[in-house]
């Protein structure tokens, strides 16, 4: 007996993160796992089957973690059901298949300290109670954002809204500055049950994670605080593009598409430095004709020399006159590319983001201003924060057809590469970086609330 006591106290601490299945929030998961690898807690990595096996992903380096399958119920297929059906599907199936991995992993004479998982997949922590494992929730939306949804759960907000929302430590927002799931009563019936019930059992978990940092929303960290055992570990960039004390860290590991990478950097090299305009929406955003066509002309109204990602199945929504006129040399279209290295780029002046929160914290932890086109869900909420309250870009608002027409991309670009506010802009970007660094480096504050996590699983 004594022998097992000793060996347990010993054994490394060991941590199973369970992801939800898109590029968003798996690499934010990963990072996080890294960031524990380099304080001694072993960590495995749960994601489905399907995005494993496919060939849709560009696995690389991940260090040490280990990395576990489990159904979502296509794992064949991918994703090729209805939102709803497939929500529906991953919990039954992946409730079943999580508990089988436990169960494997524990006759294998593992350990399993915590279950950290994705806030959109509550059942899992369903399923650690089960086996008397402590969980924790792991939000990869700003605290801001996860405060609006959470006062709509409660019931604090009611809905449908009014005119302005008012919560707690945030400024008034008007009603389309909120995430589209609130200001838009009845769209996306299916996302907008799990956006808003990731608050449904979170009183049983024992910890919630948040992928921003303090000095970013202290106002809202210091409220939710009150309610939540919360620790706040971001931004969950690589290490060498912050603190540097990760030696290996120079990619998230997993990559939805295969980007053109030396291709973007010879081209960035032979350009000015603070000249390019880097245009990019996310992985899954998907932009309509008439939207893409007023970019495209607005890039070129700009004159500015501009490095656009569109994706391989938007690129058919490129208007053709375009393709056959743009300037040599002055633009480059590219289906994806390394975003960490292209916003660290010198030549790379501003950044035409959807203002998901992973591009946002991109954003900031490079010091590159923005200028904000959200298009749903919560860009529109990080949209204002990064022009309003982080002071690192401007908004450009769309027409009542939801359109940006190409004189307001142009006026928004101008404003950030040419005019004052740019440069107000770029030194609150500078700021901003500097304490995202802070915050991951040794002694920050997010590295103290990872290092009493660690604590607190070392007791257990």
């Amino acid at each position: 007996m004594a022998d097992e006591q000793h060996k347990k106290i010993n054994k490394p601490p060991h941590v199973l993160l369970i992801s939800f299945p898109t590029q968003g929030h798996i690499n934010p998961m990963i990072q996080f796992a890294k960031r524990l690898l380099s304080k001694d807690v072993k960590t495995t990595l749960v994601t489905t089957t399907f995005h494993l096996n496919n060939n849709l992903y560009h696995r690389k380096n991940t260090t040490s973690i280990k990395i576990e399958p489990i159904s979502d119920g296509f794992d064949e297929g991918g994703y090729i059901e209805s939102a709803e059906h497939y929500l529906k599907r991953f919990k039954e199936v992946g409730s079943k298949s999580l508990a089988d991995l436990i169960k494997k992993l524990q006759s294998e004479g593992e350990t399993i300290d915590a279950i950290v998982y994705d806030s959109f997949v509550t059942w899992a922590l369903e399923v650690a109670m089960e086996f008397g494992i402590d969980g924790g929730a792991f939000f990869t939306q700003a605290c801001g954002v996860n405060s609006i949804y959470y006062h709509v759960h409660k019931g604090l907000i009611s809905l449908p809204l009014g005119p302005t929302v008012s919560v707690p430590r945030l400024p008034q927002l008007e009603l389309w500055e909120t995430p589209s799931f609130v200001h838009s009563l009845g769209s996306y019936p299916s996302l907008s049950e799990t956006v808003f019930g990731q608050f449904g059992n979170i009183e049983q978990a024992r910890w919630v994670f948040s992928n921003s940092f303090y000095q970013l929303e202290e106002e809202v960290i210091k409220w939710l605080r009150k309610i939540w055992e919360l620790k706040v570990i971001g931004p969950t960039l690589p290490s060498m593009y912050l603190d540097k004390r990760l030696e290996d860290d120079k990619d998230y590991g997993f990559n939805l598409f295969k980007a053109n990478h030396t291709i973007c950097l010879n081209w960035l090299n032979d350009k000015p430095k603070k000249s390019v305009v880097y245009v990019s929406f996310g992985s899954v955003a998907e932009i309509g004709h008439a939207q893409m066509e007023e970019i495209a002309w607005g890039l070129c109204d700009s004159n500015m020399n501009f490095l656009w990602v569109v994706r391989a199945e938007e690129e058919e929504k490129l208007p053709k006159d375009f393709i056959d006129t743009k300037i040599t040399g002055k633009g480059l279209i590219v289906p994806w590319c390394k975003q960490l290295d292209v916003l660290a780029h010198e030549s790379v002046g501003c950044f035409v983001t959807h203002c998901g929160f992973n591009s946002t914290l991109e954003a900031i932890g490079m010091g590159v201003p923005v200028v904000a086109m959200p298009q749903w869900t919560d860009q529109i909420t990080n949209a204002k924060f990064l022009d309003e309250i982080w002071g690192v870009g401007v908004r450009v608002k769309a027409d009542e057809n939801r359109i940006v027409r190409r004189g307001d991309l142009v006026l928004g670009i101008k404003k950030i590469m040419e005019e004052e506010q740019g440069v107000v802009a770029r030194k609150n970007a500078s700021k901003w970086r500097d304490l995202a660094k802070l915050a991951v480096d040794e002694g920050g504050s997010s590295d103290k609330d990872i290092d009493e996590f660690v604590r607190e699983l070392i007791k257990a």
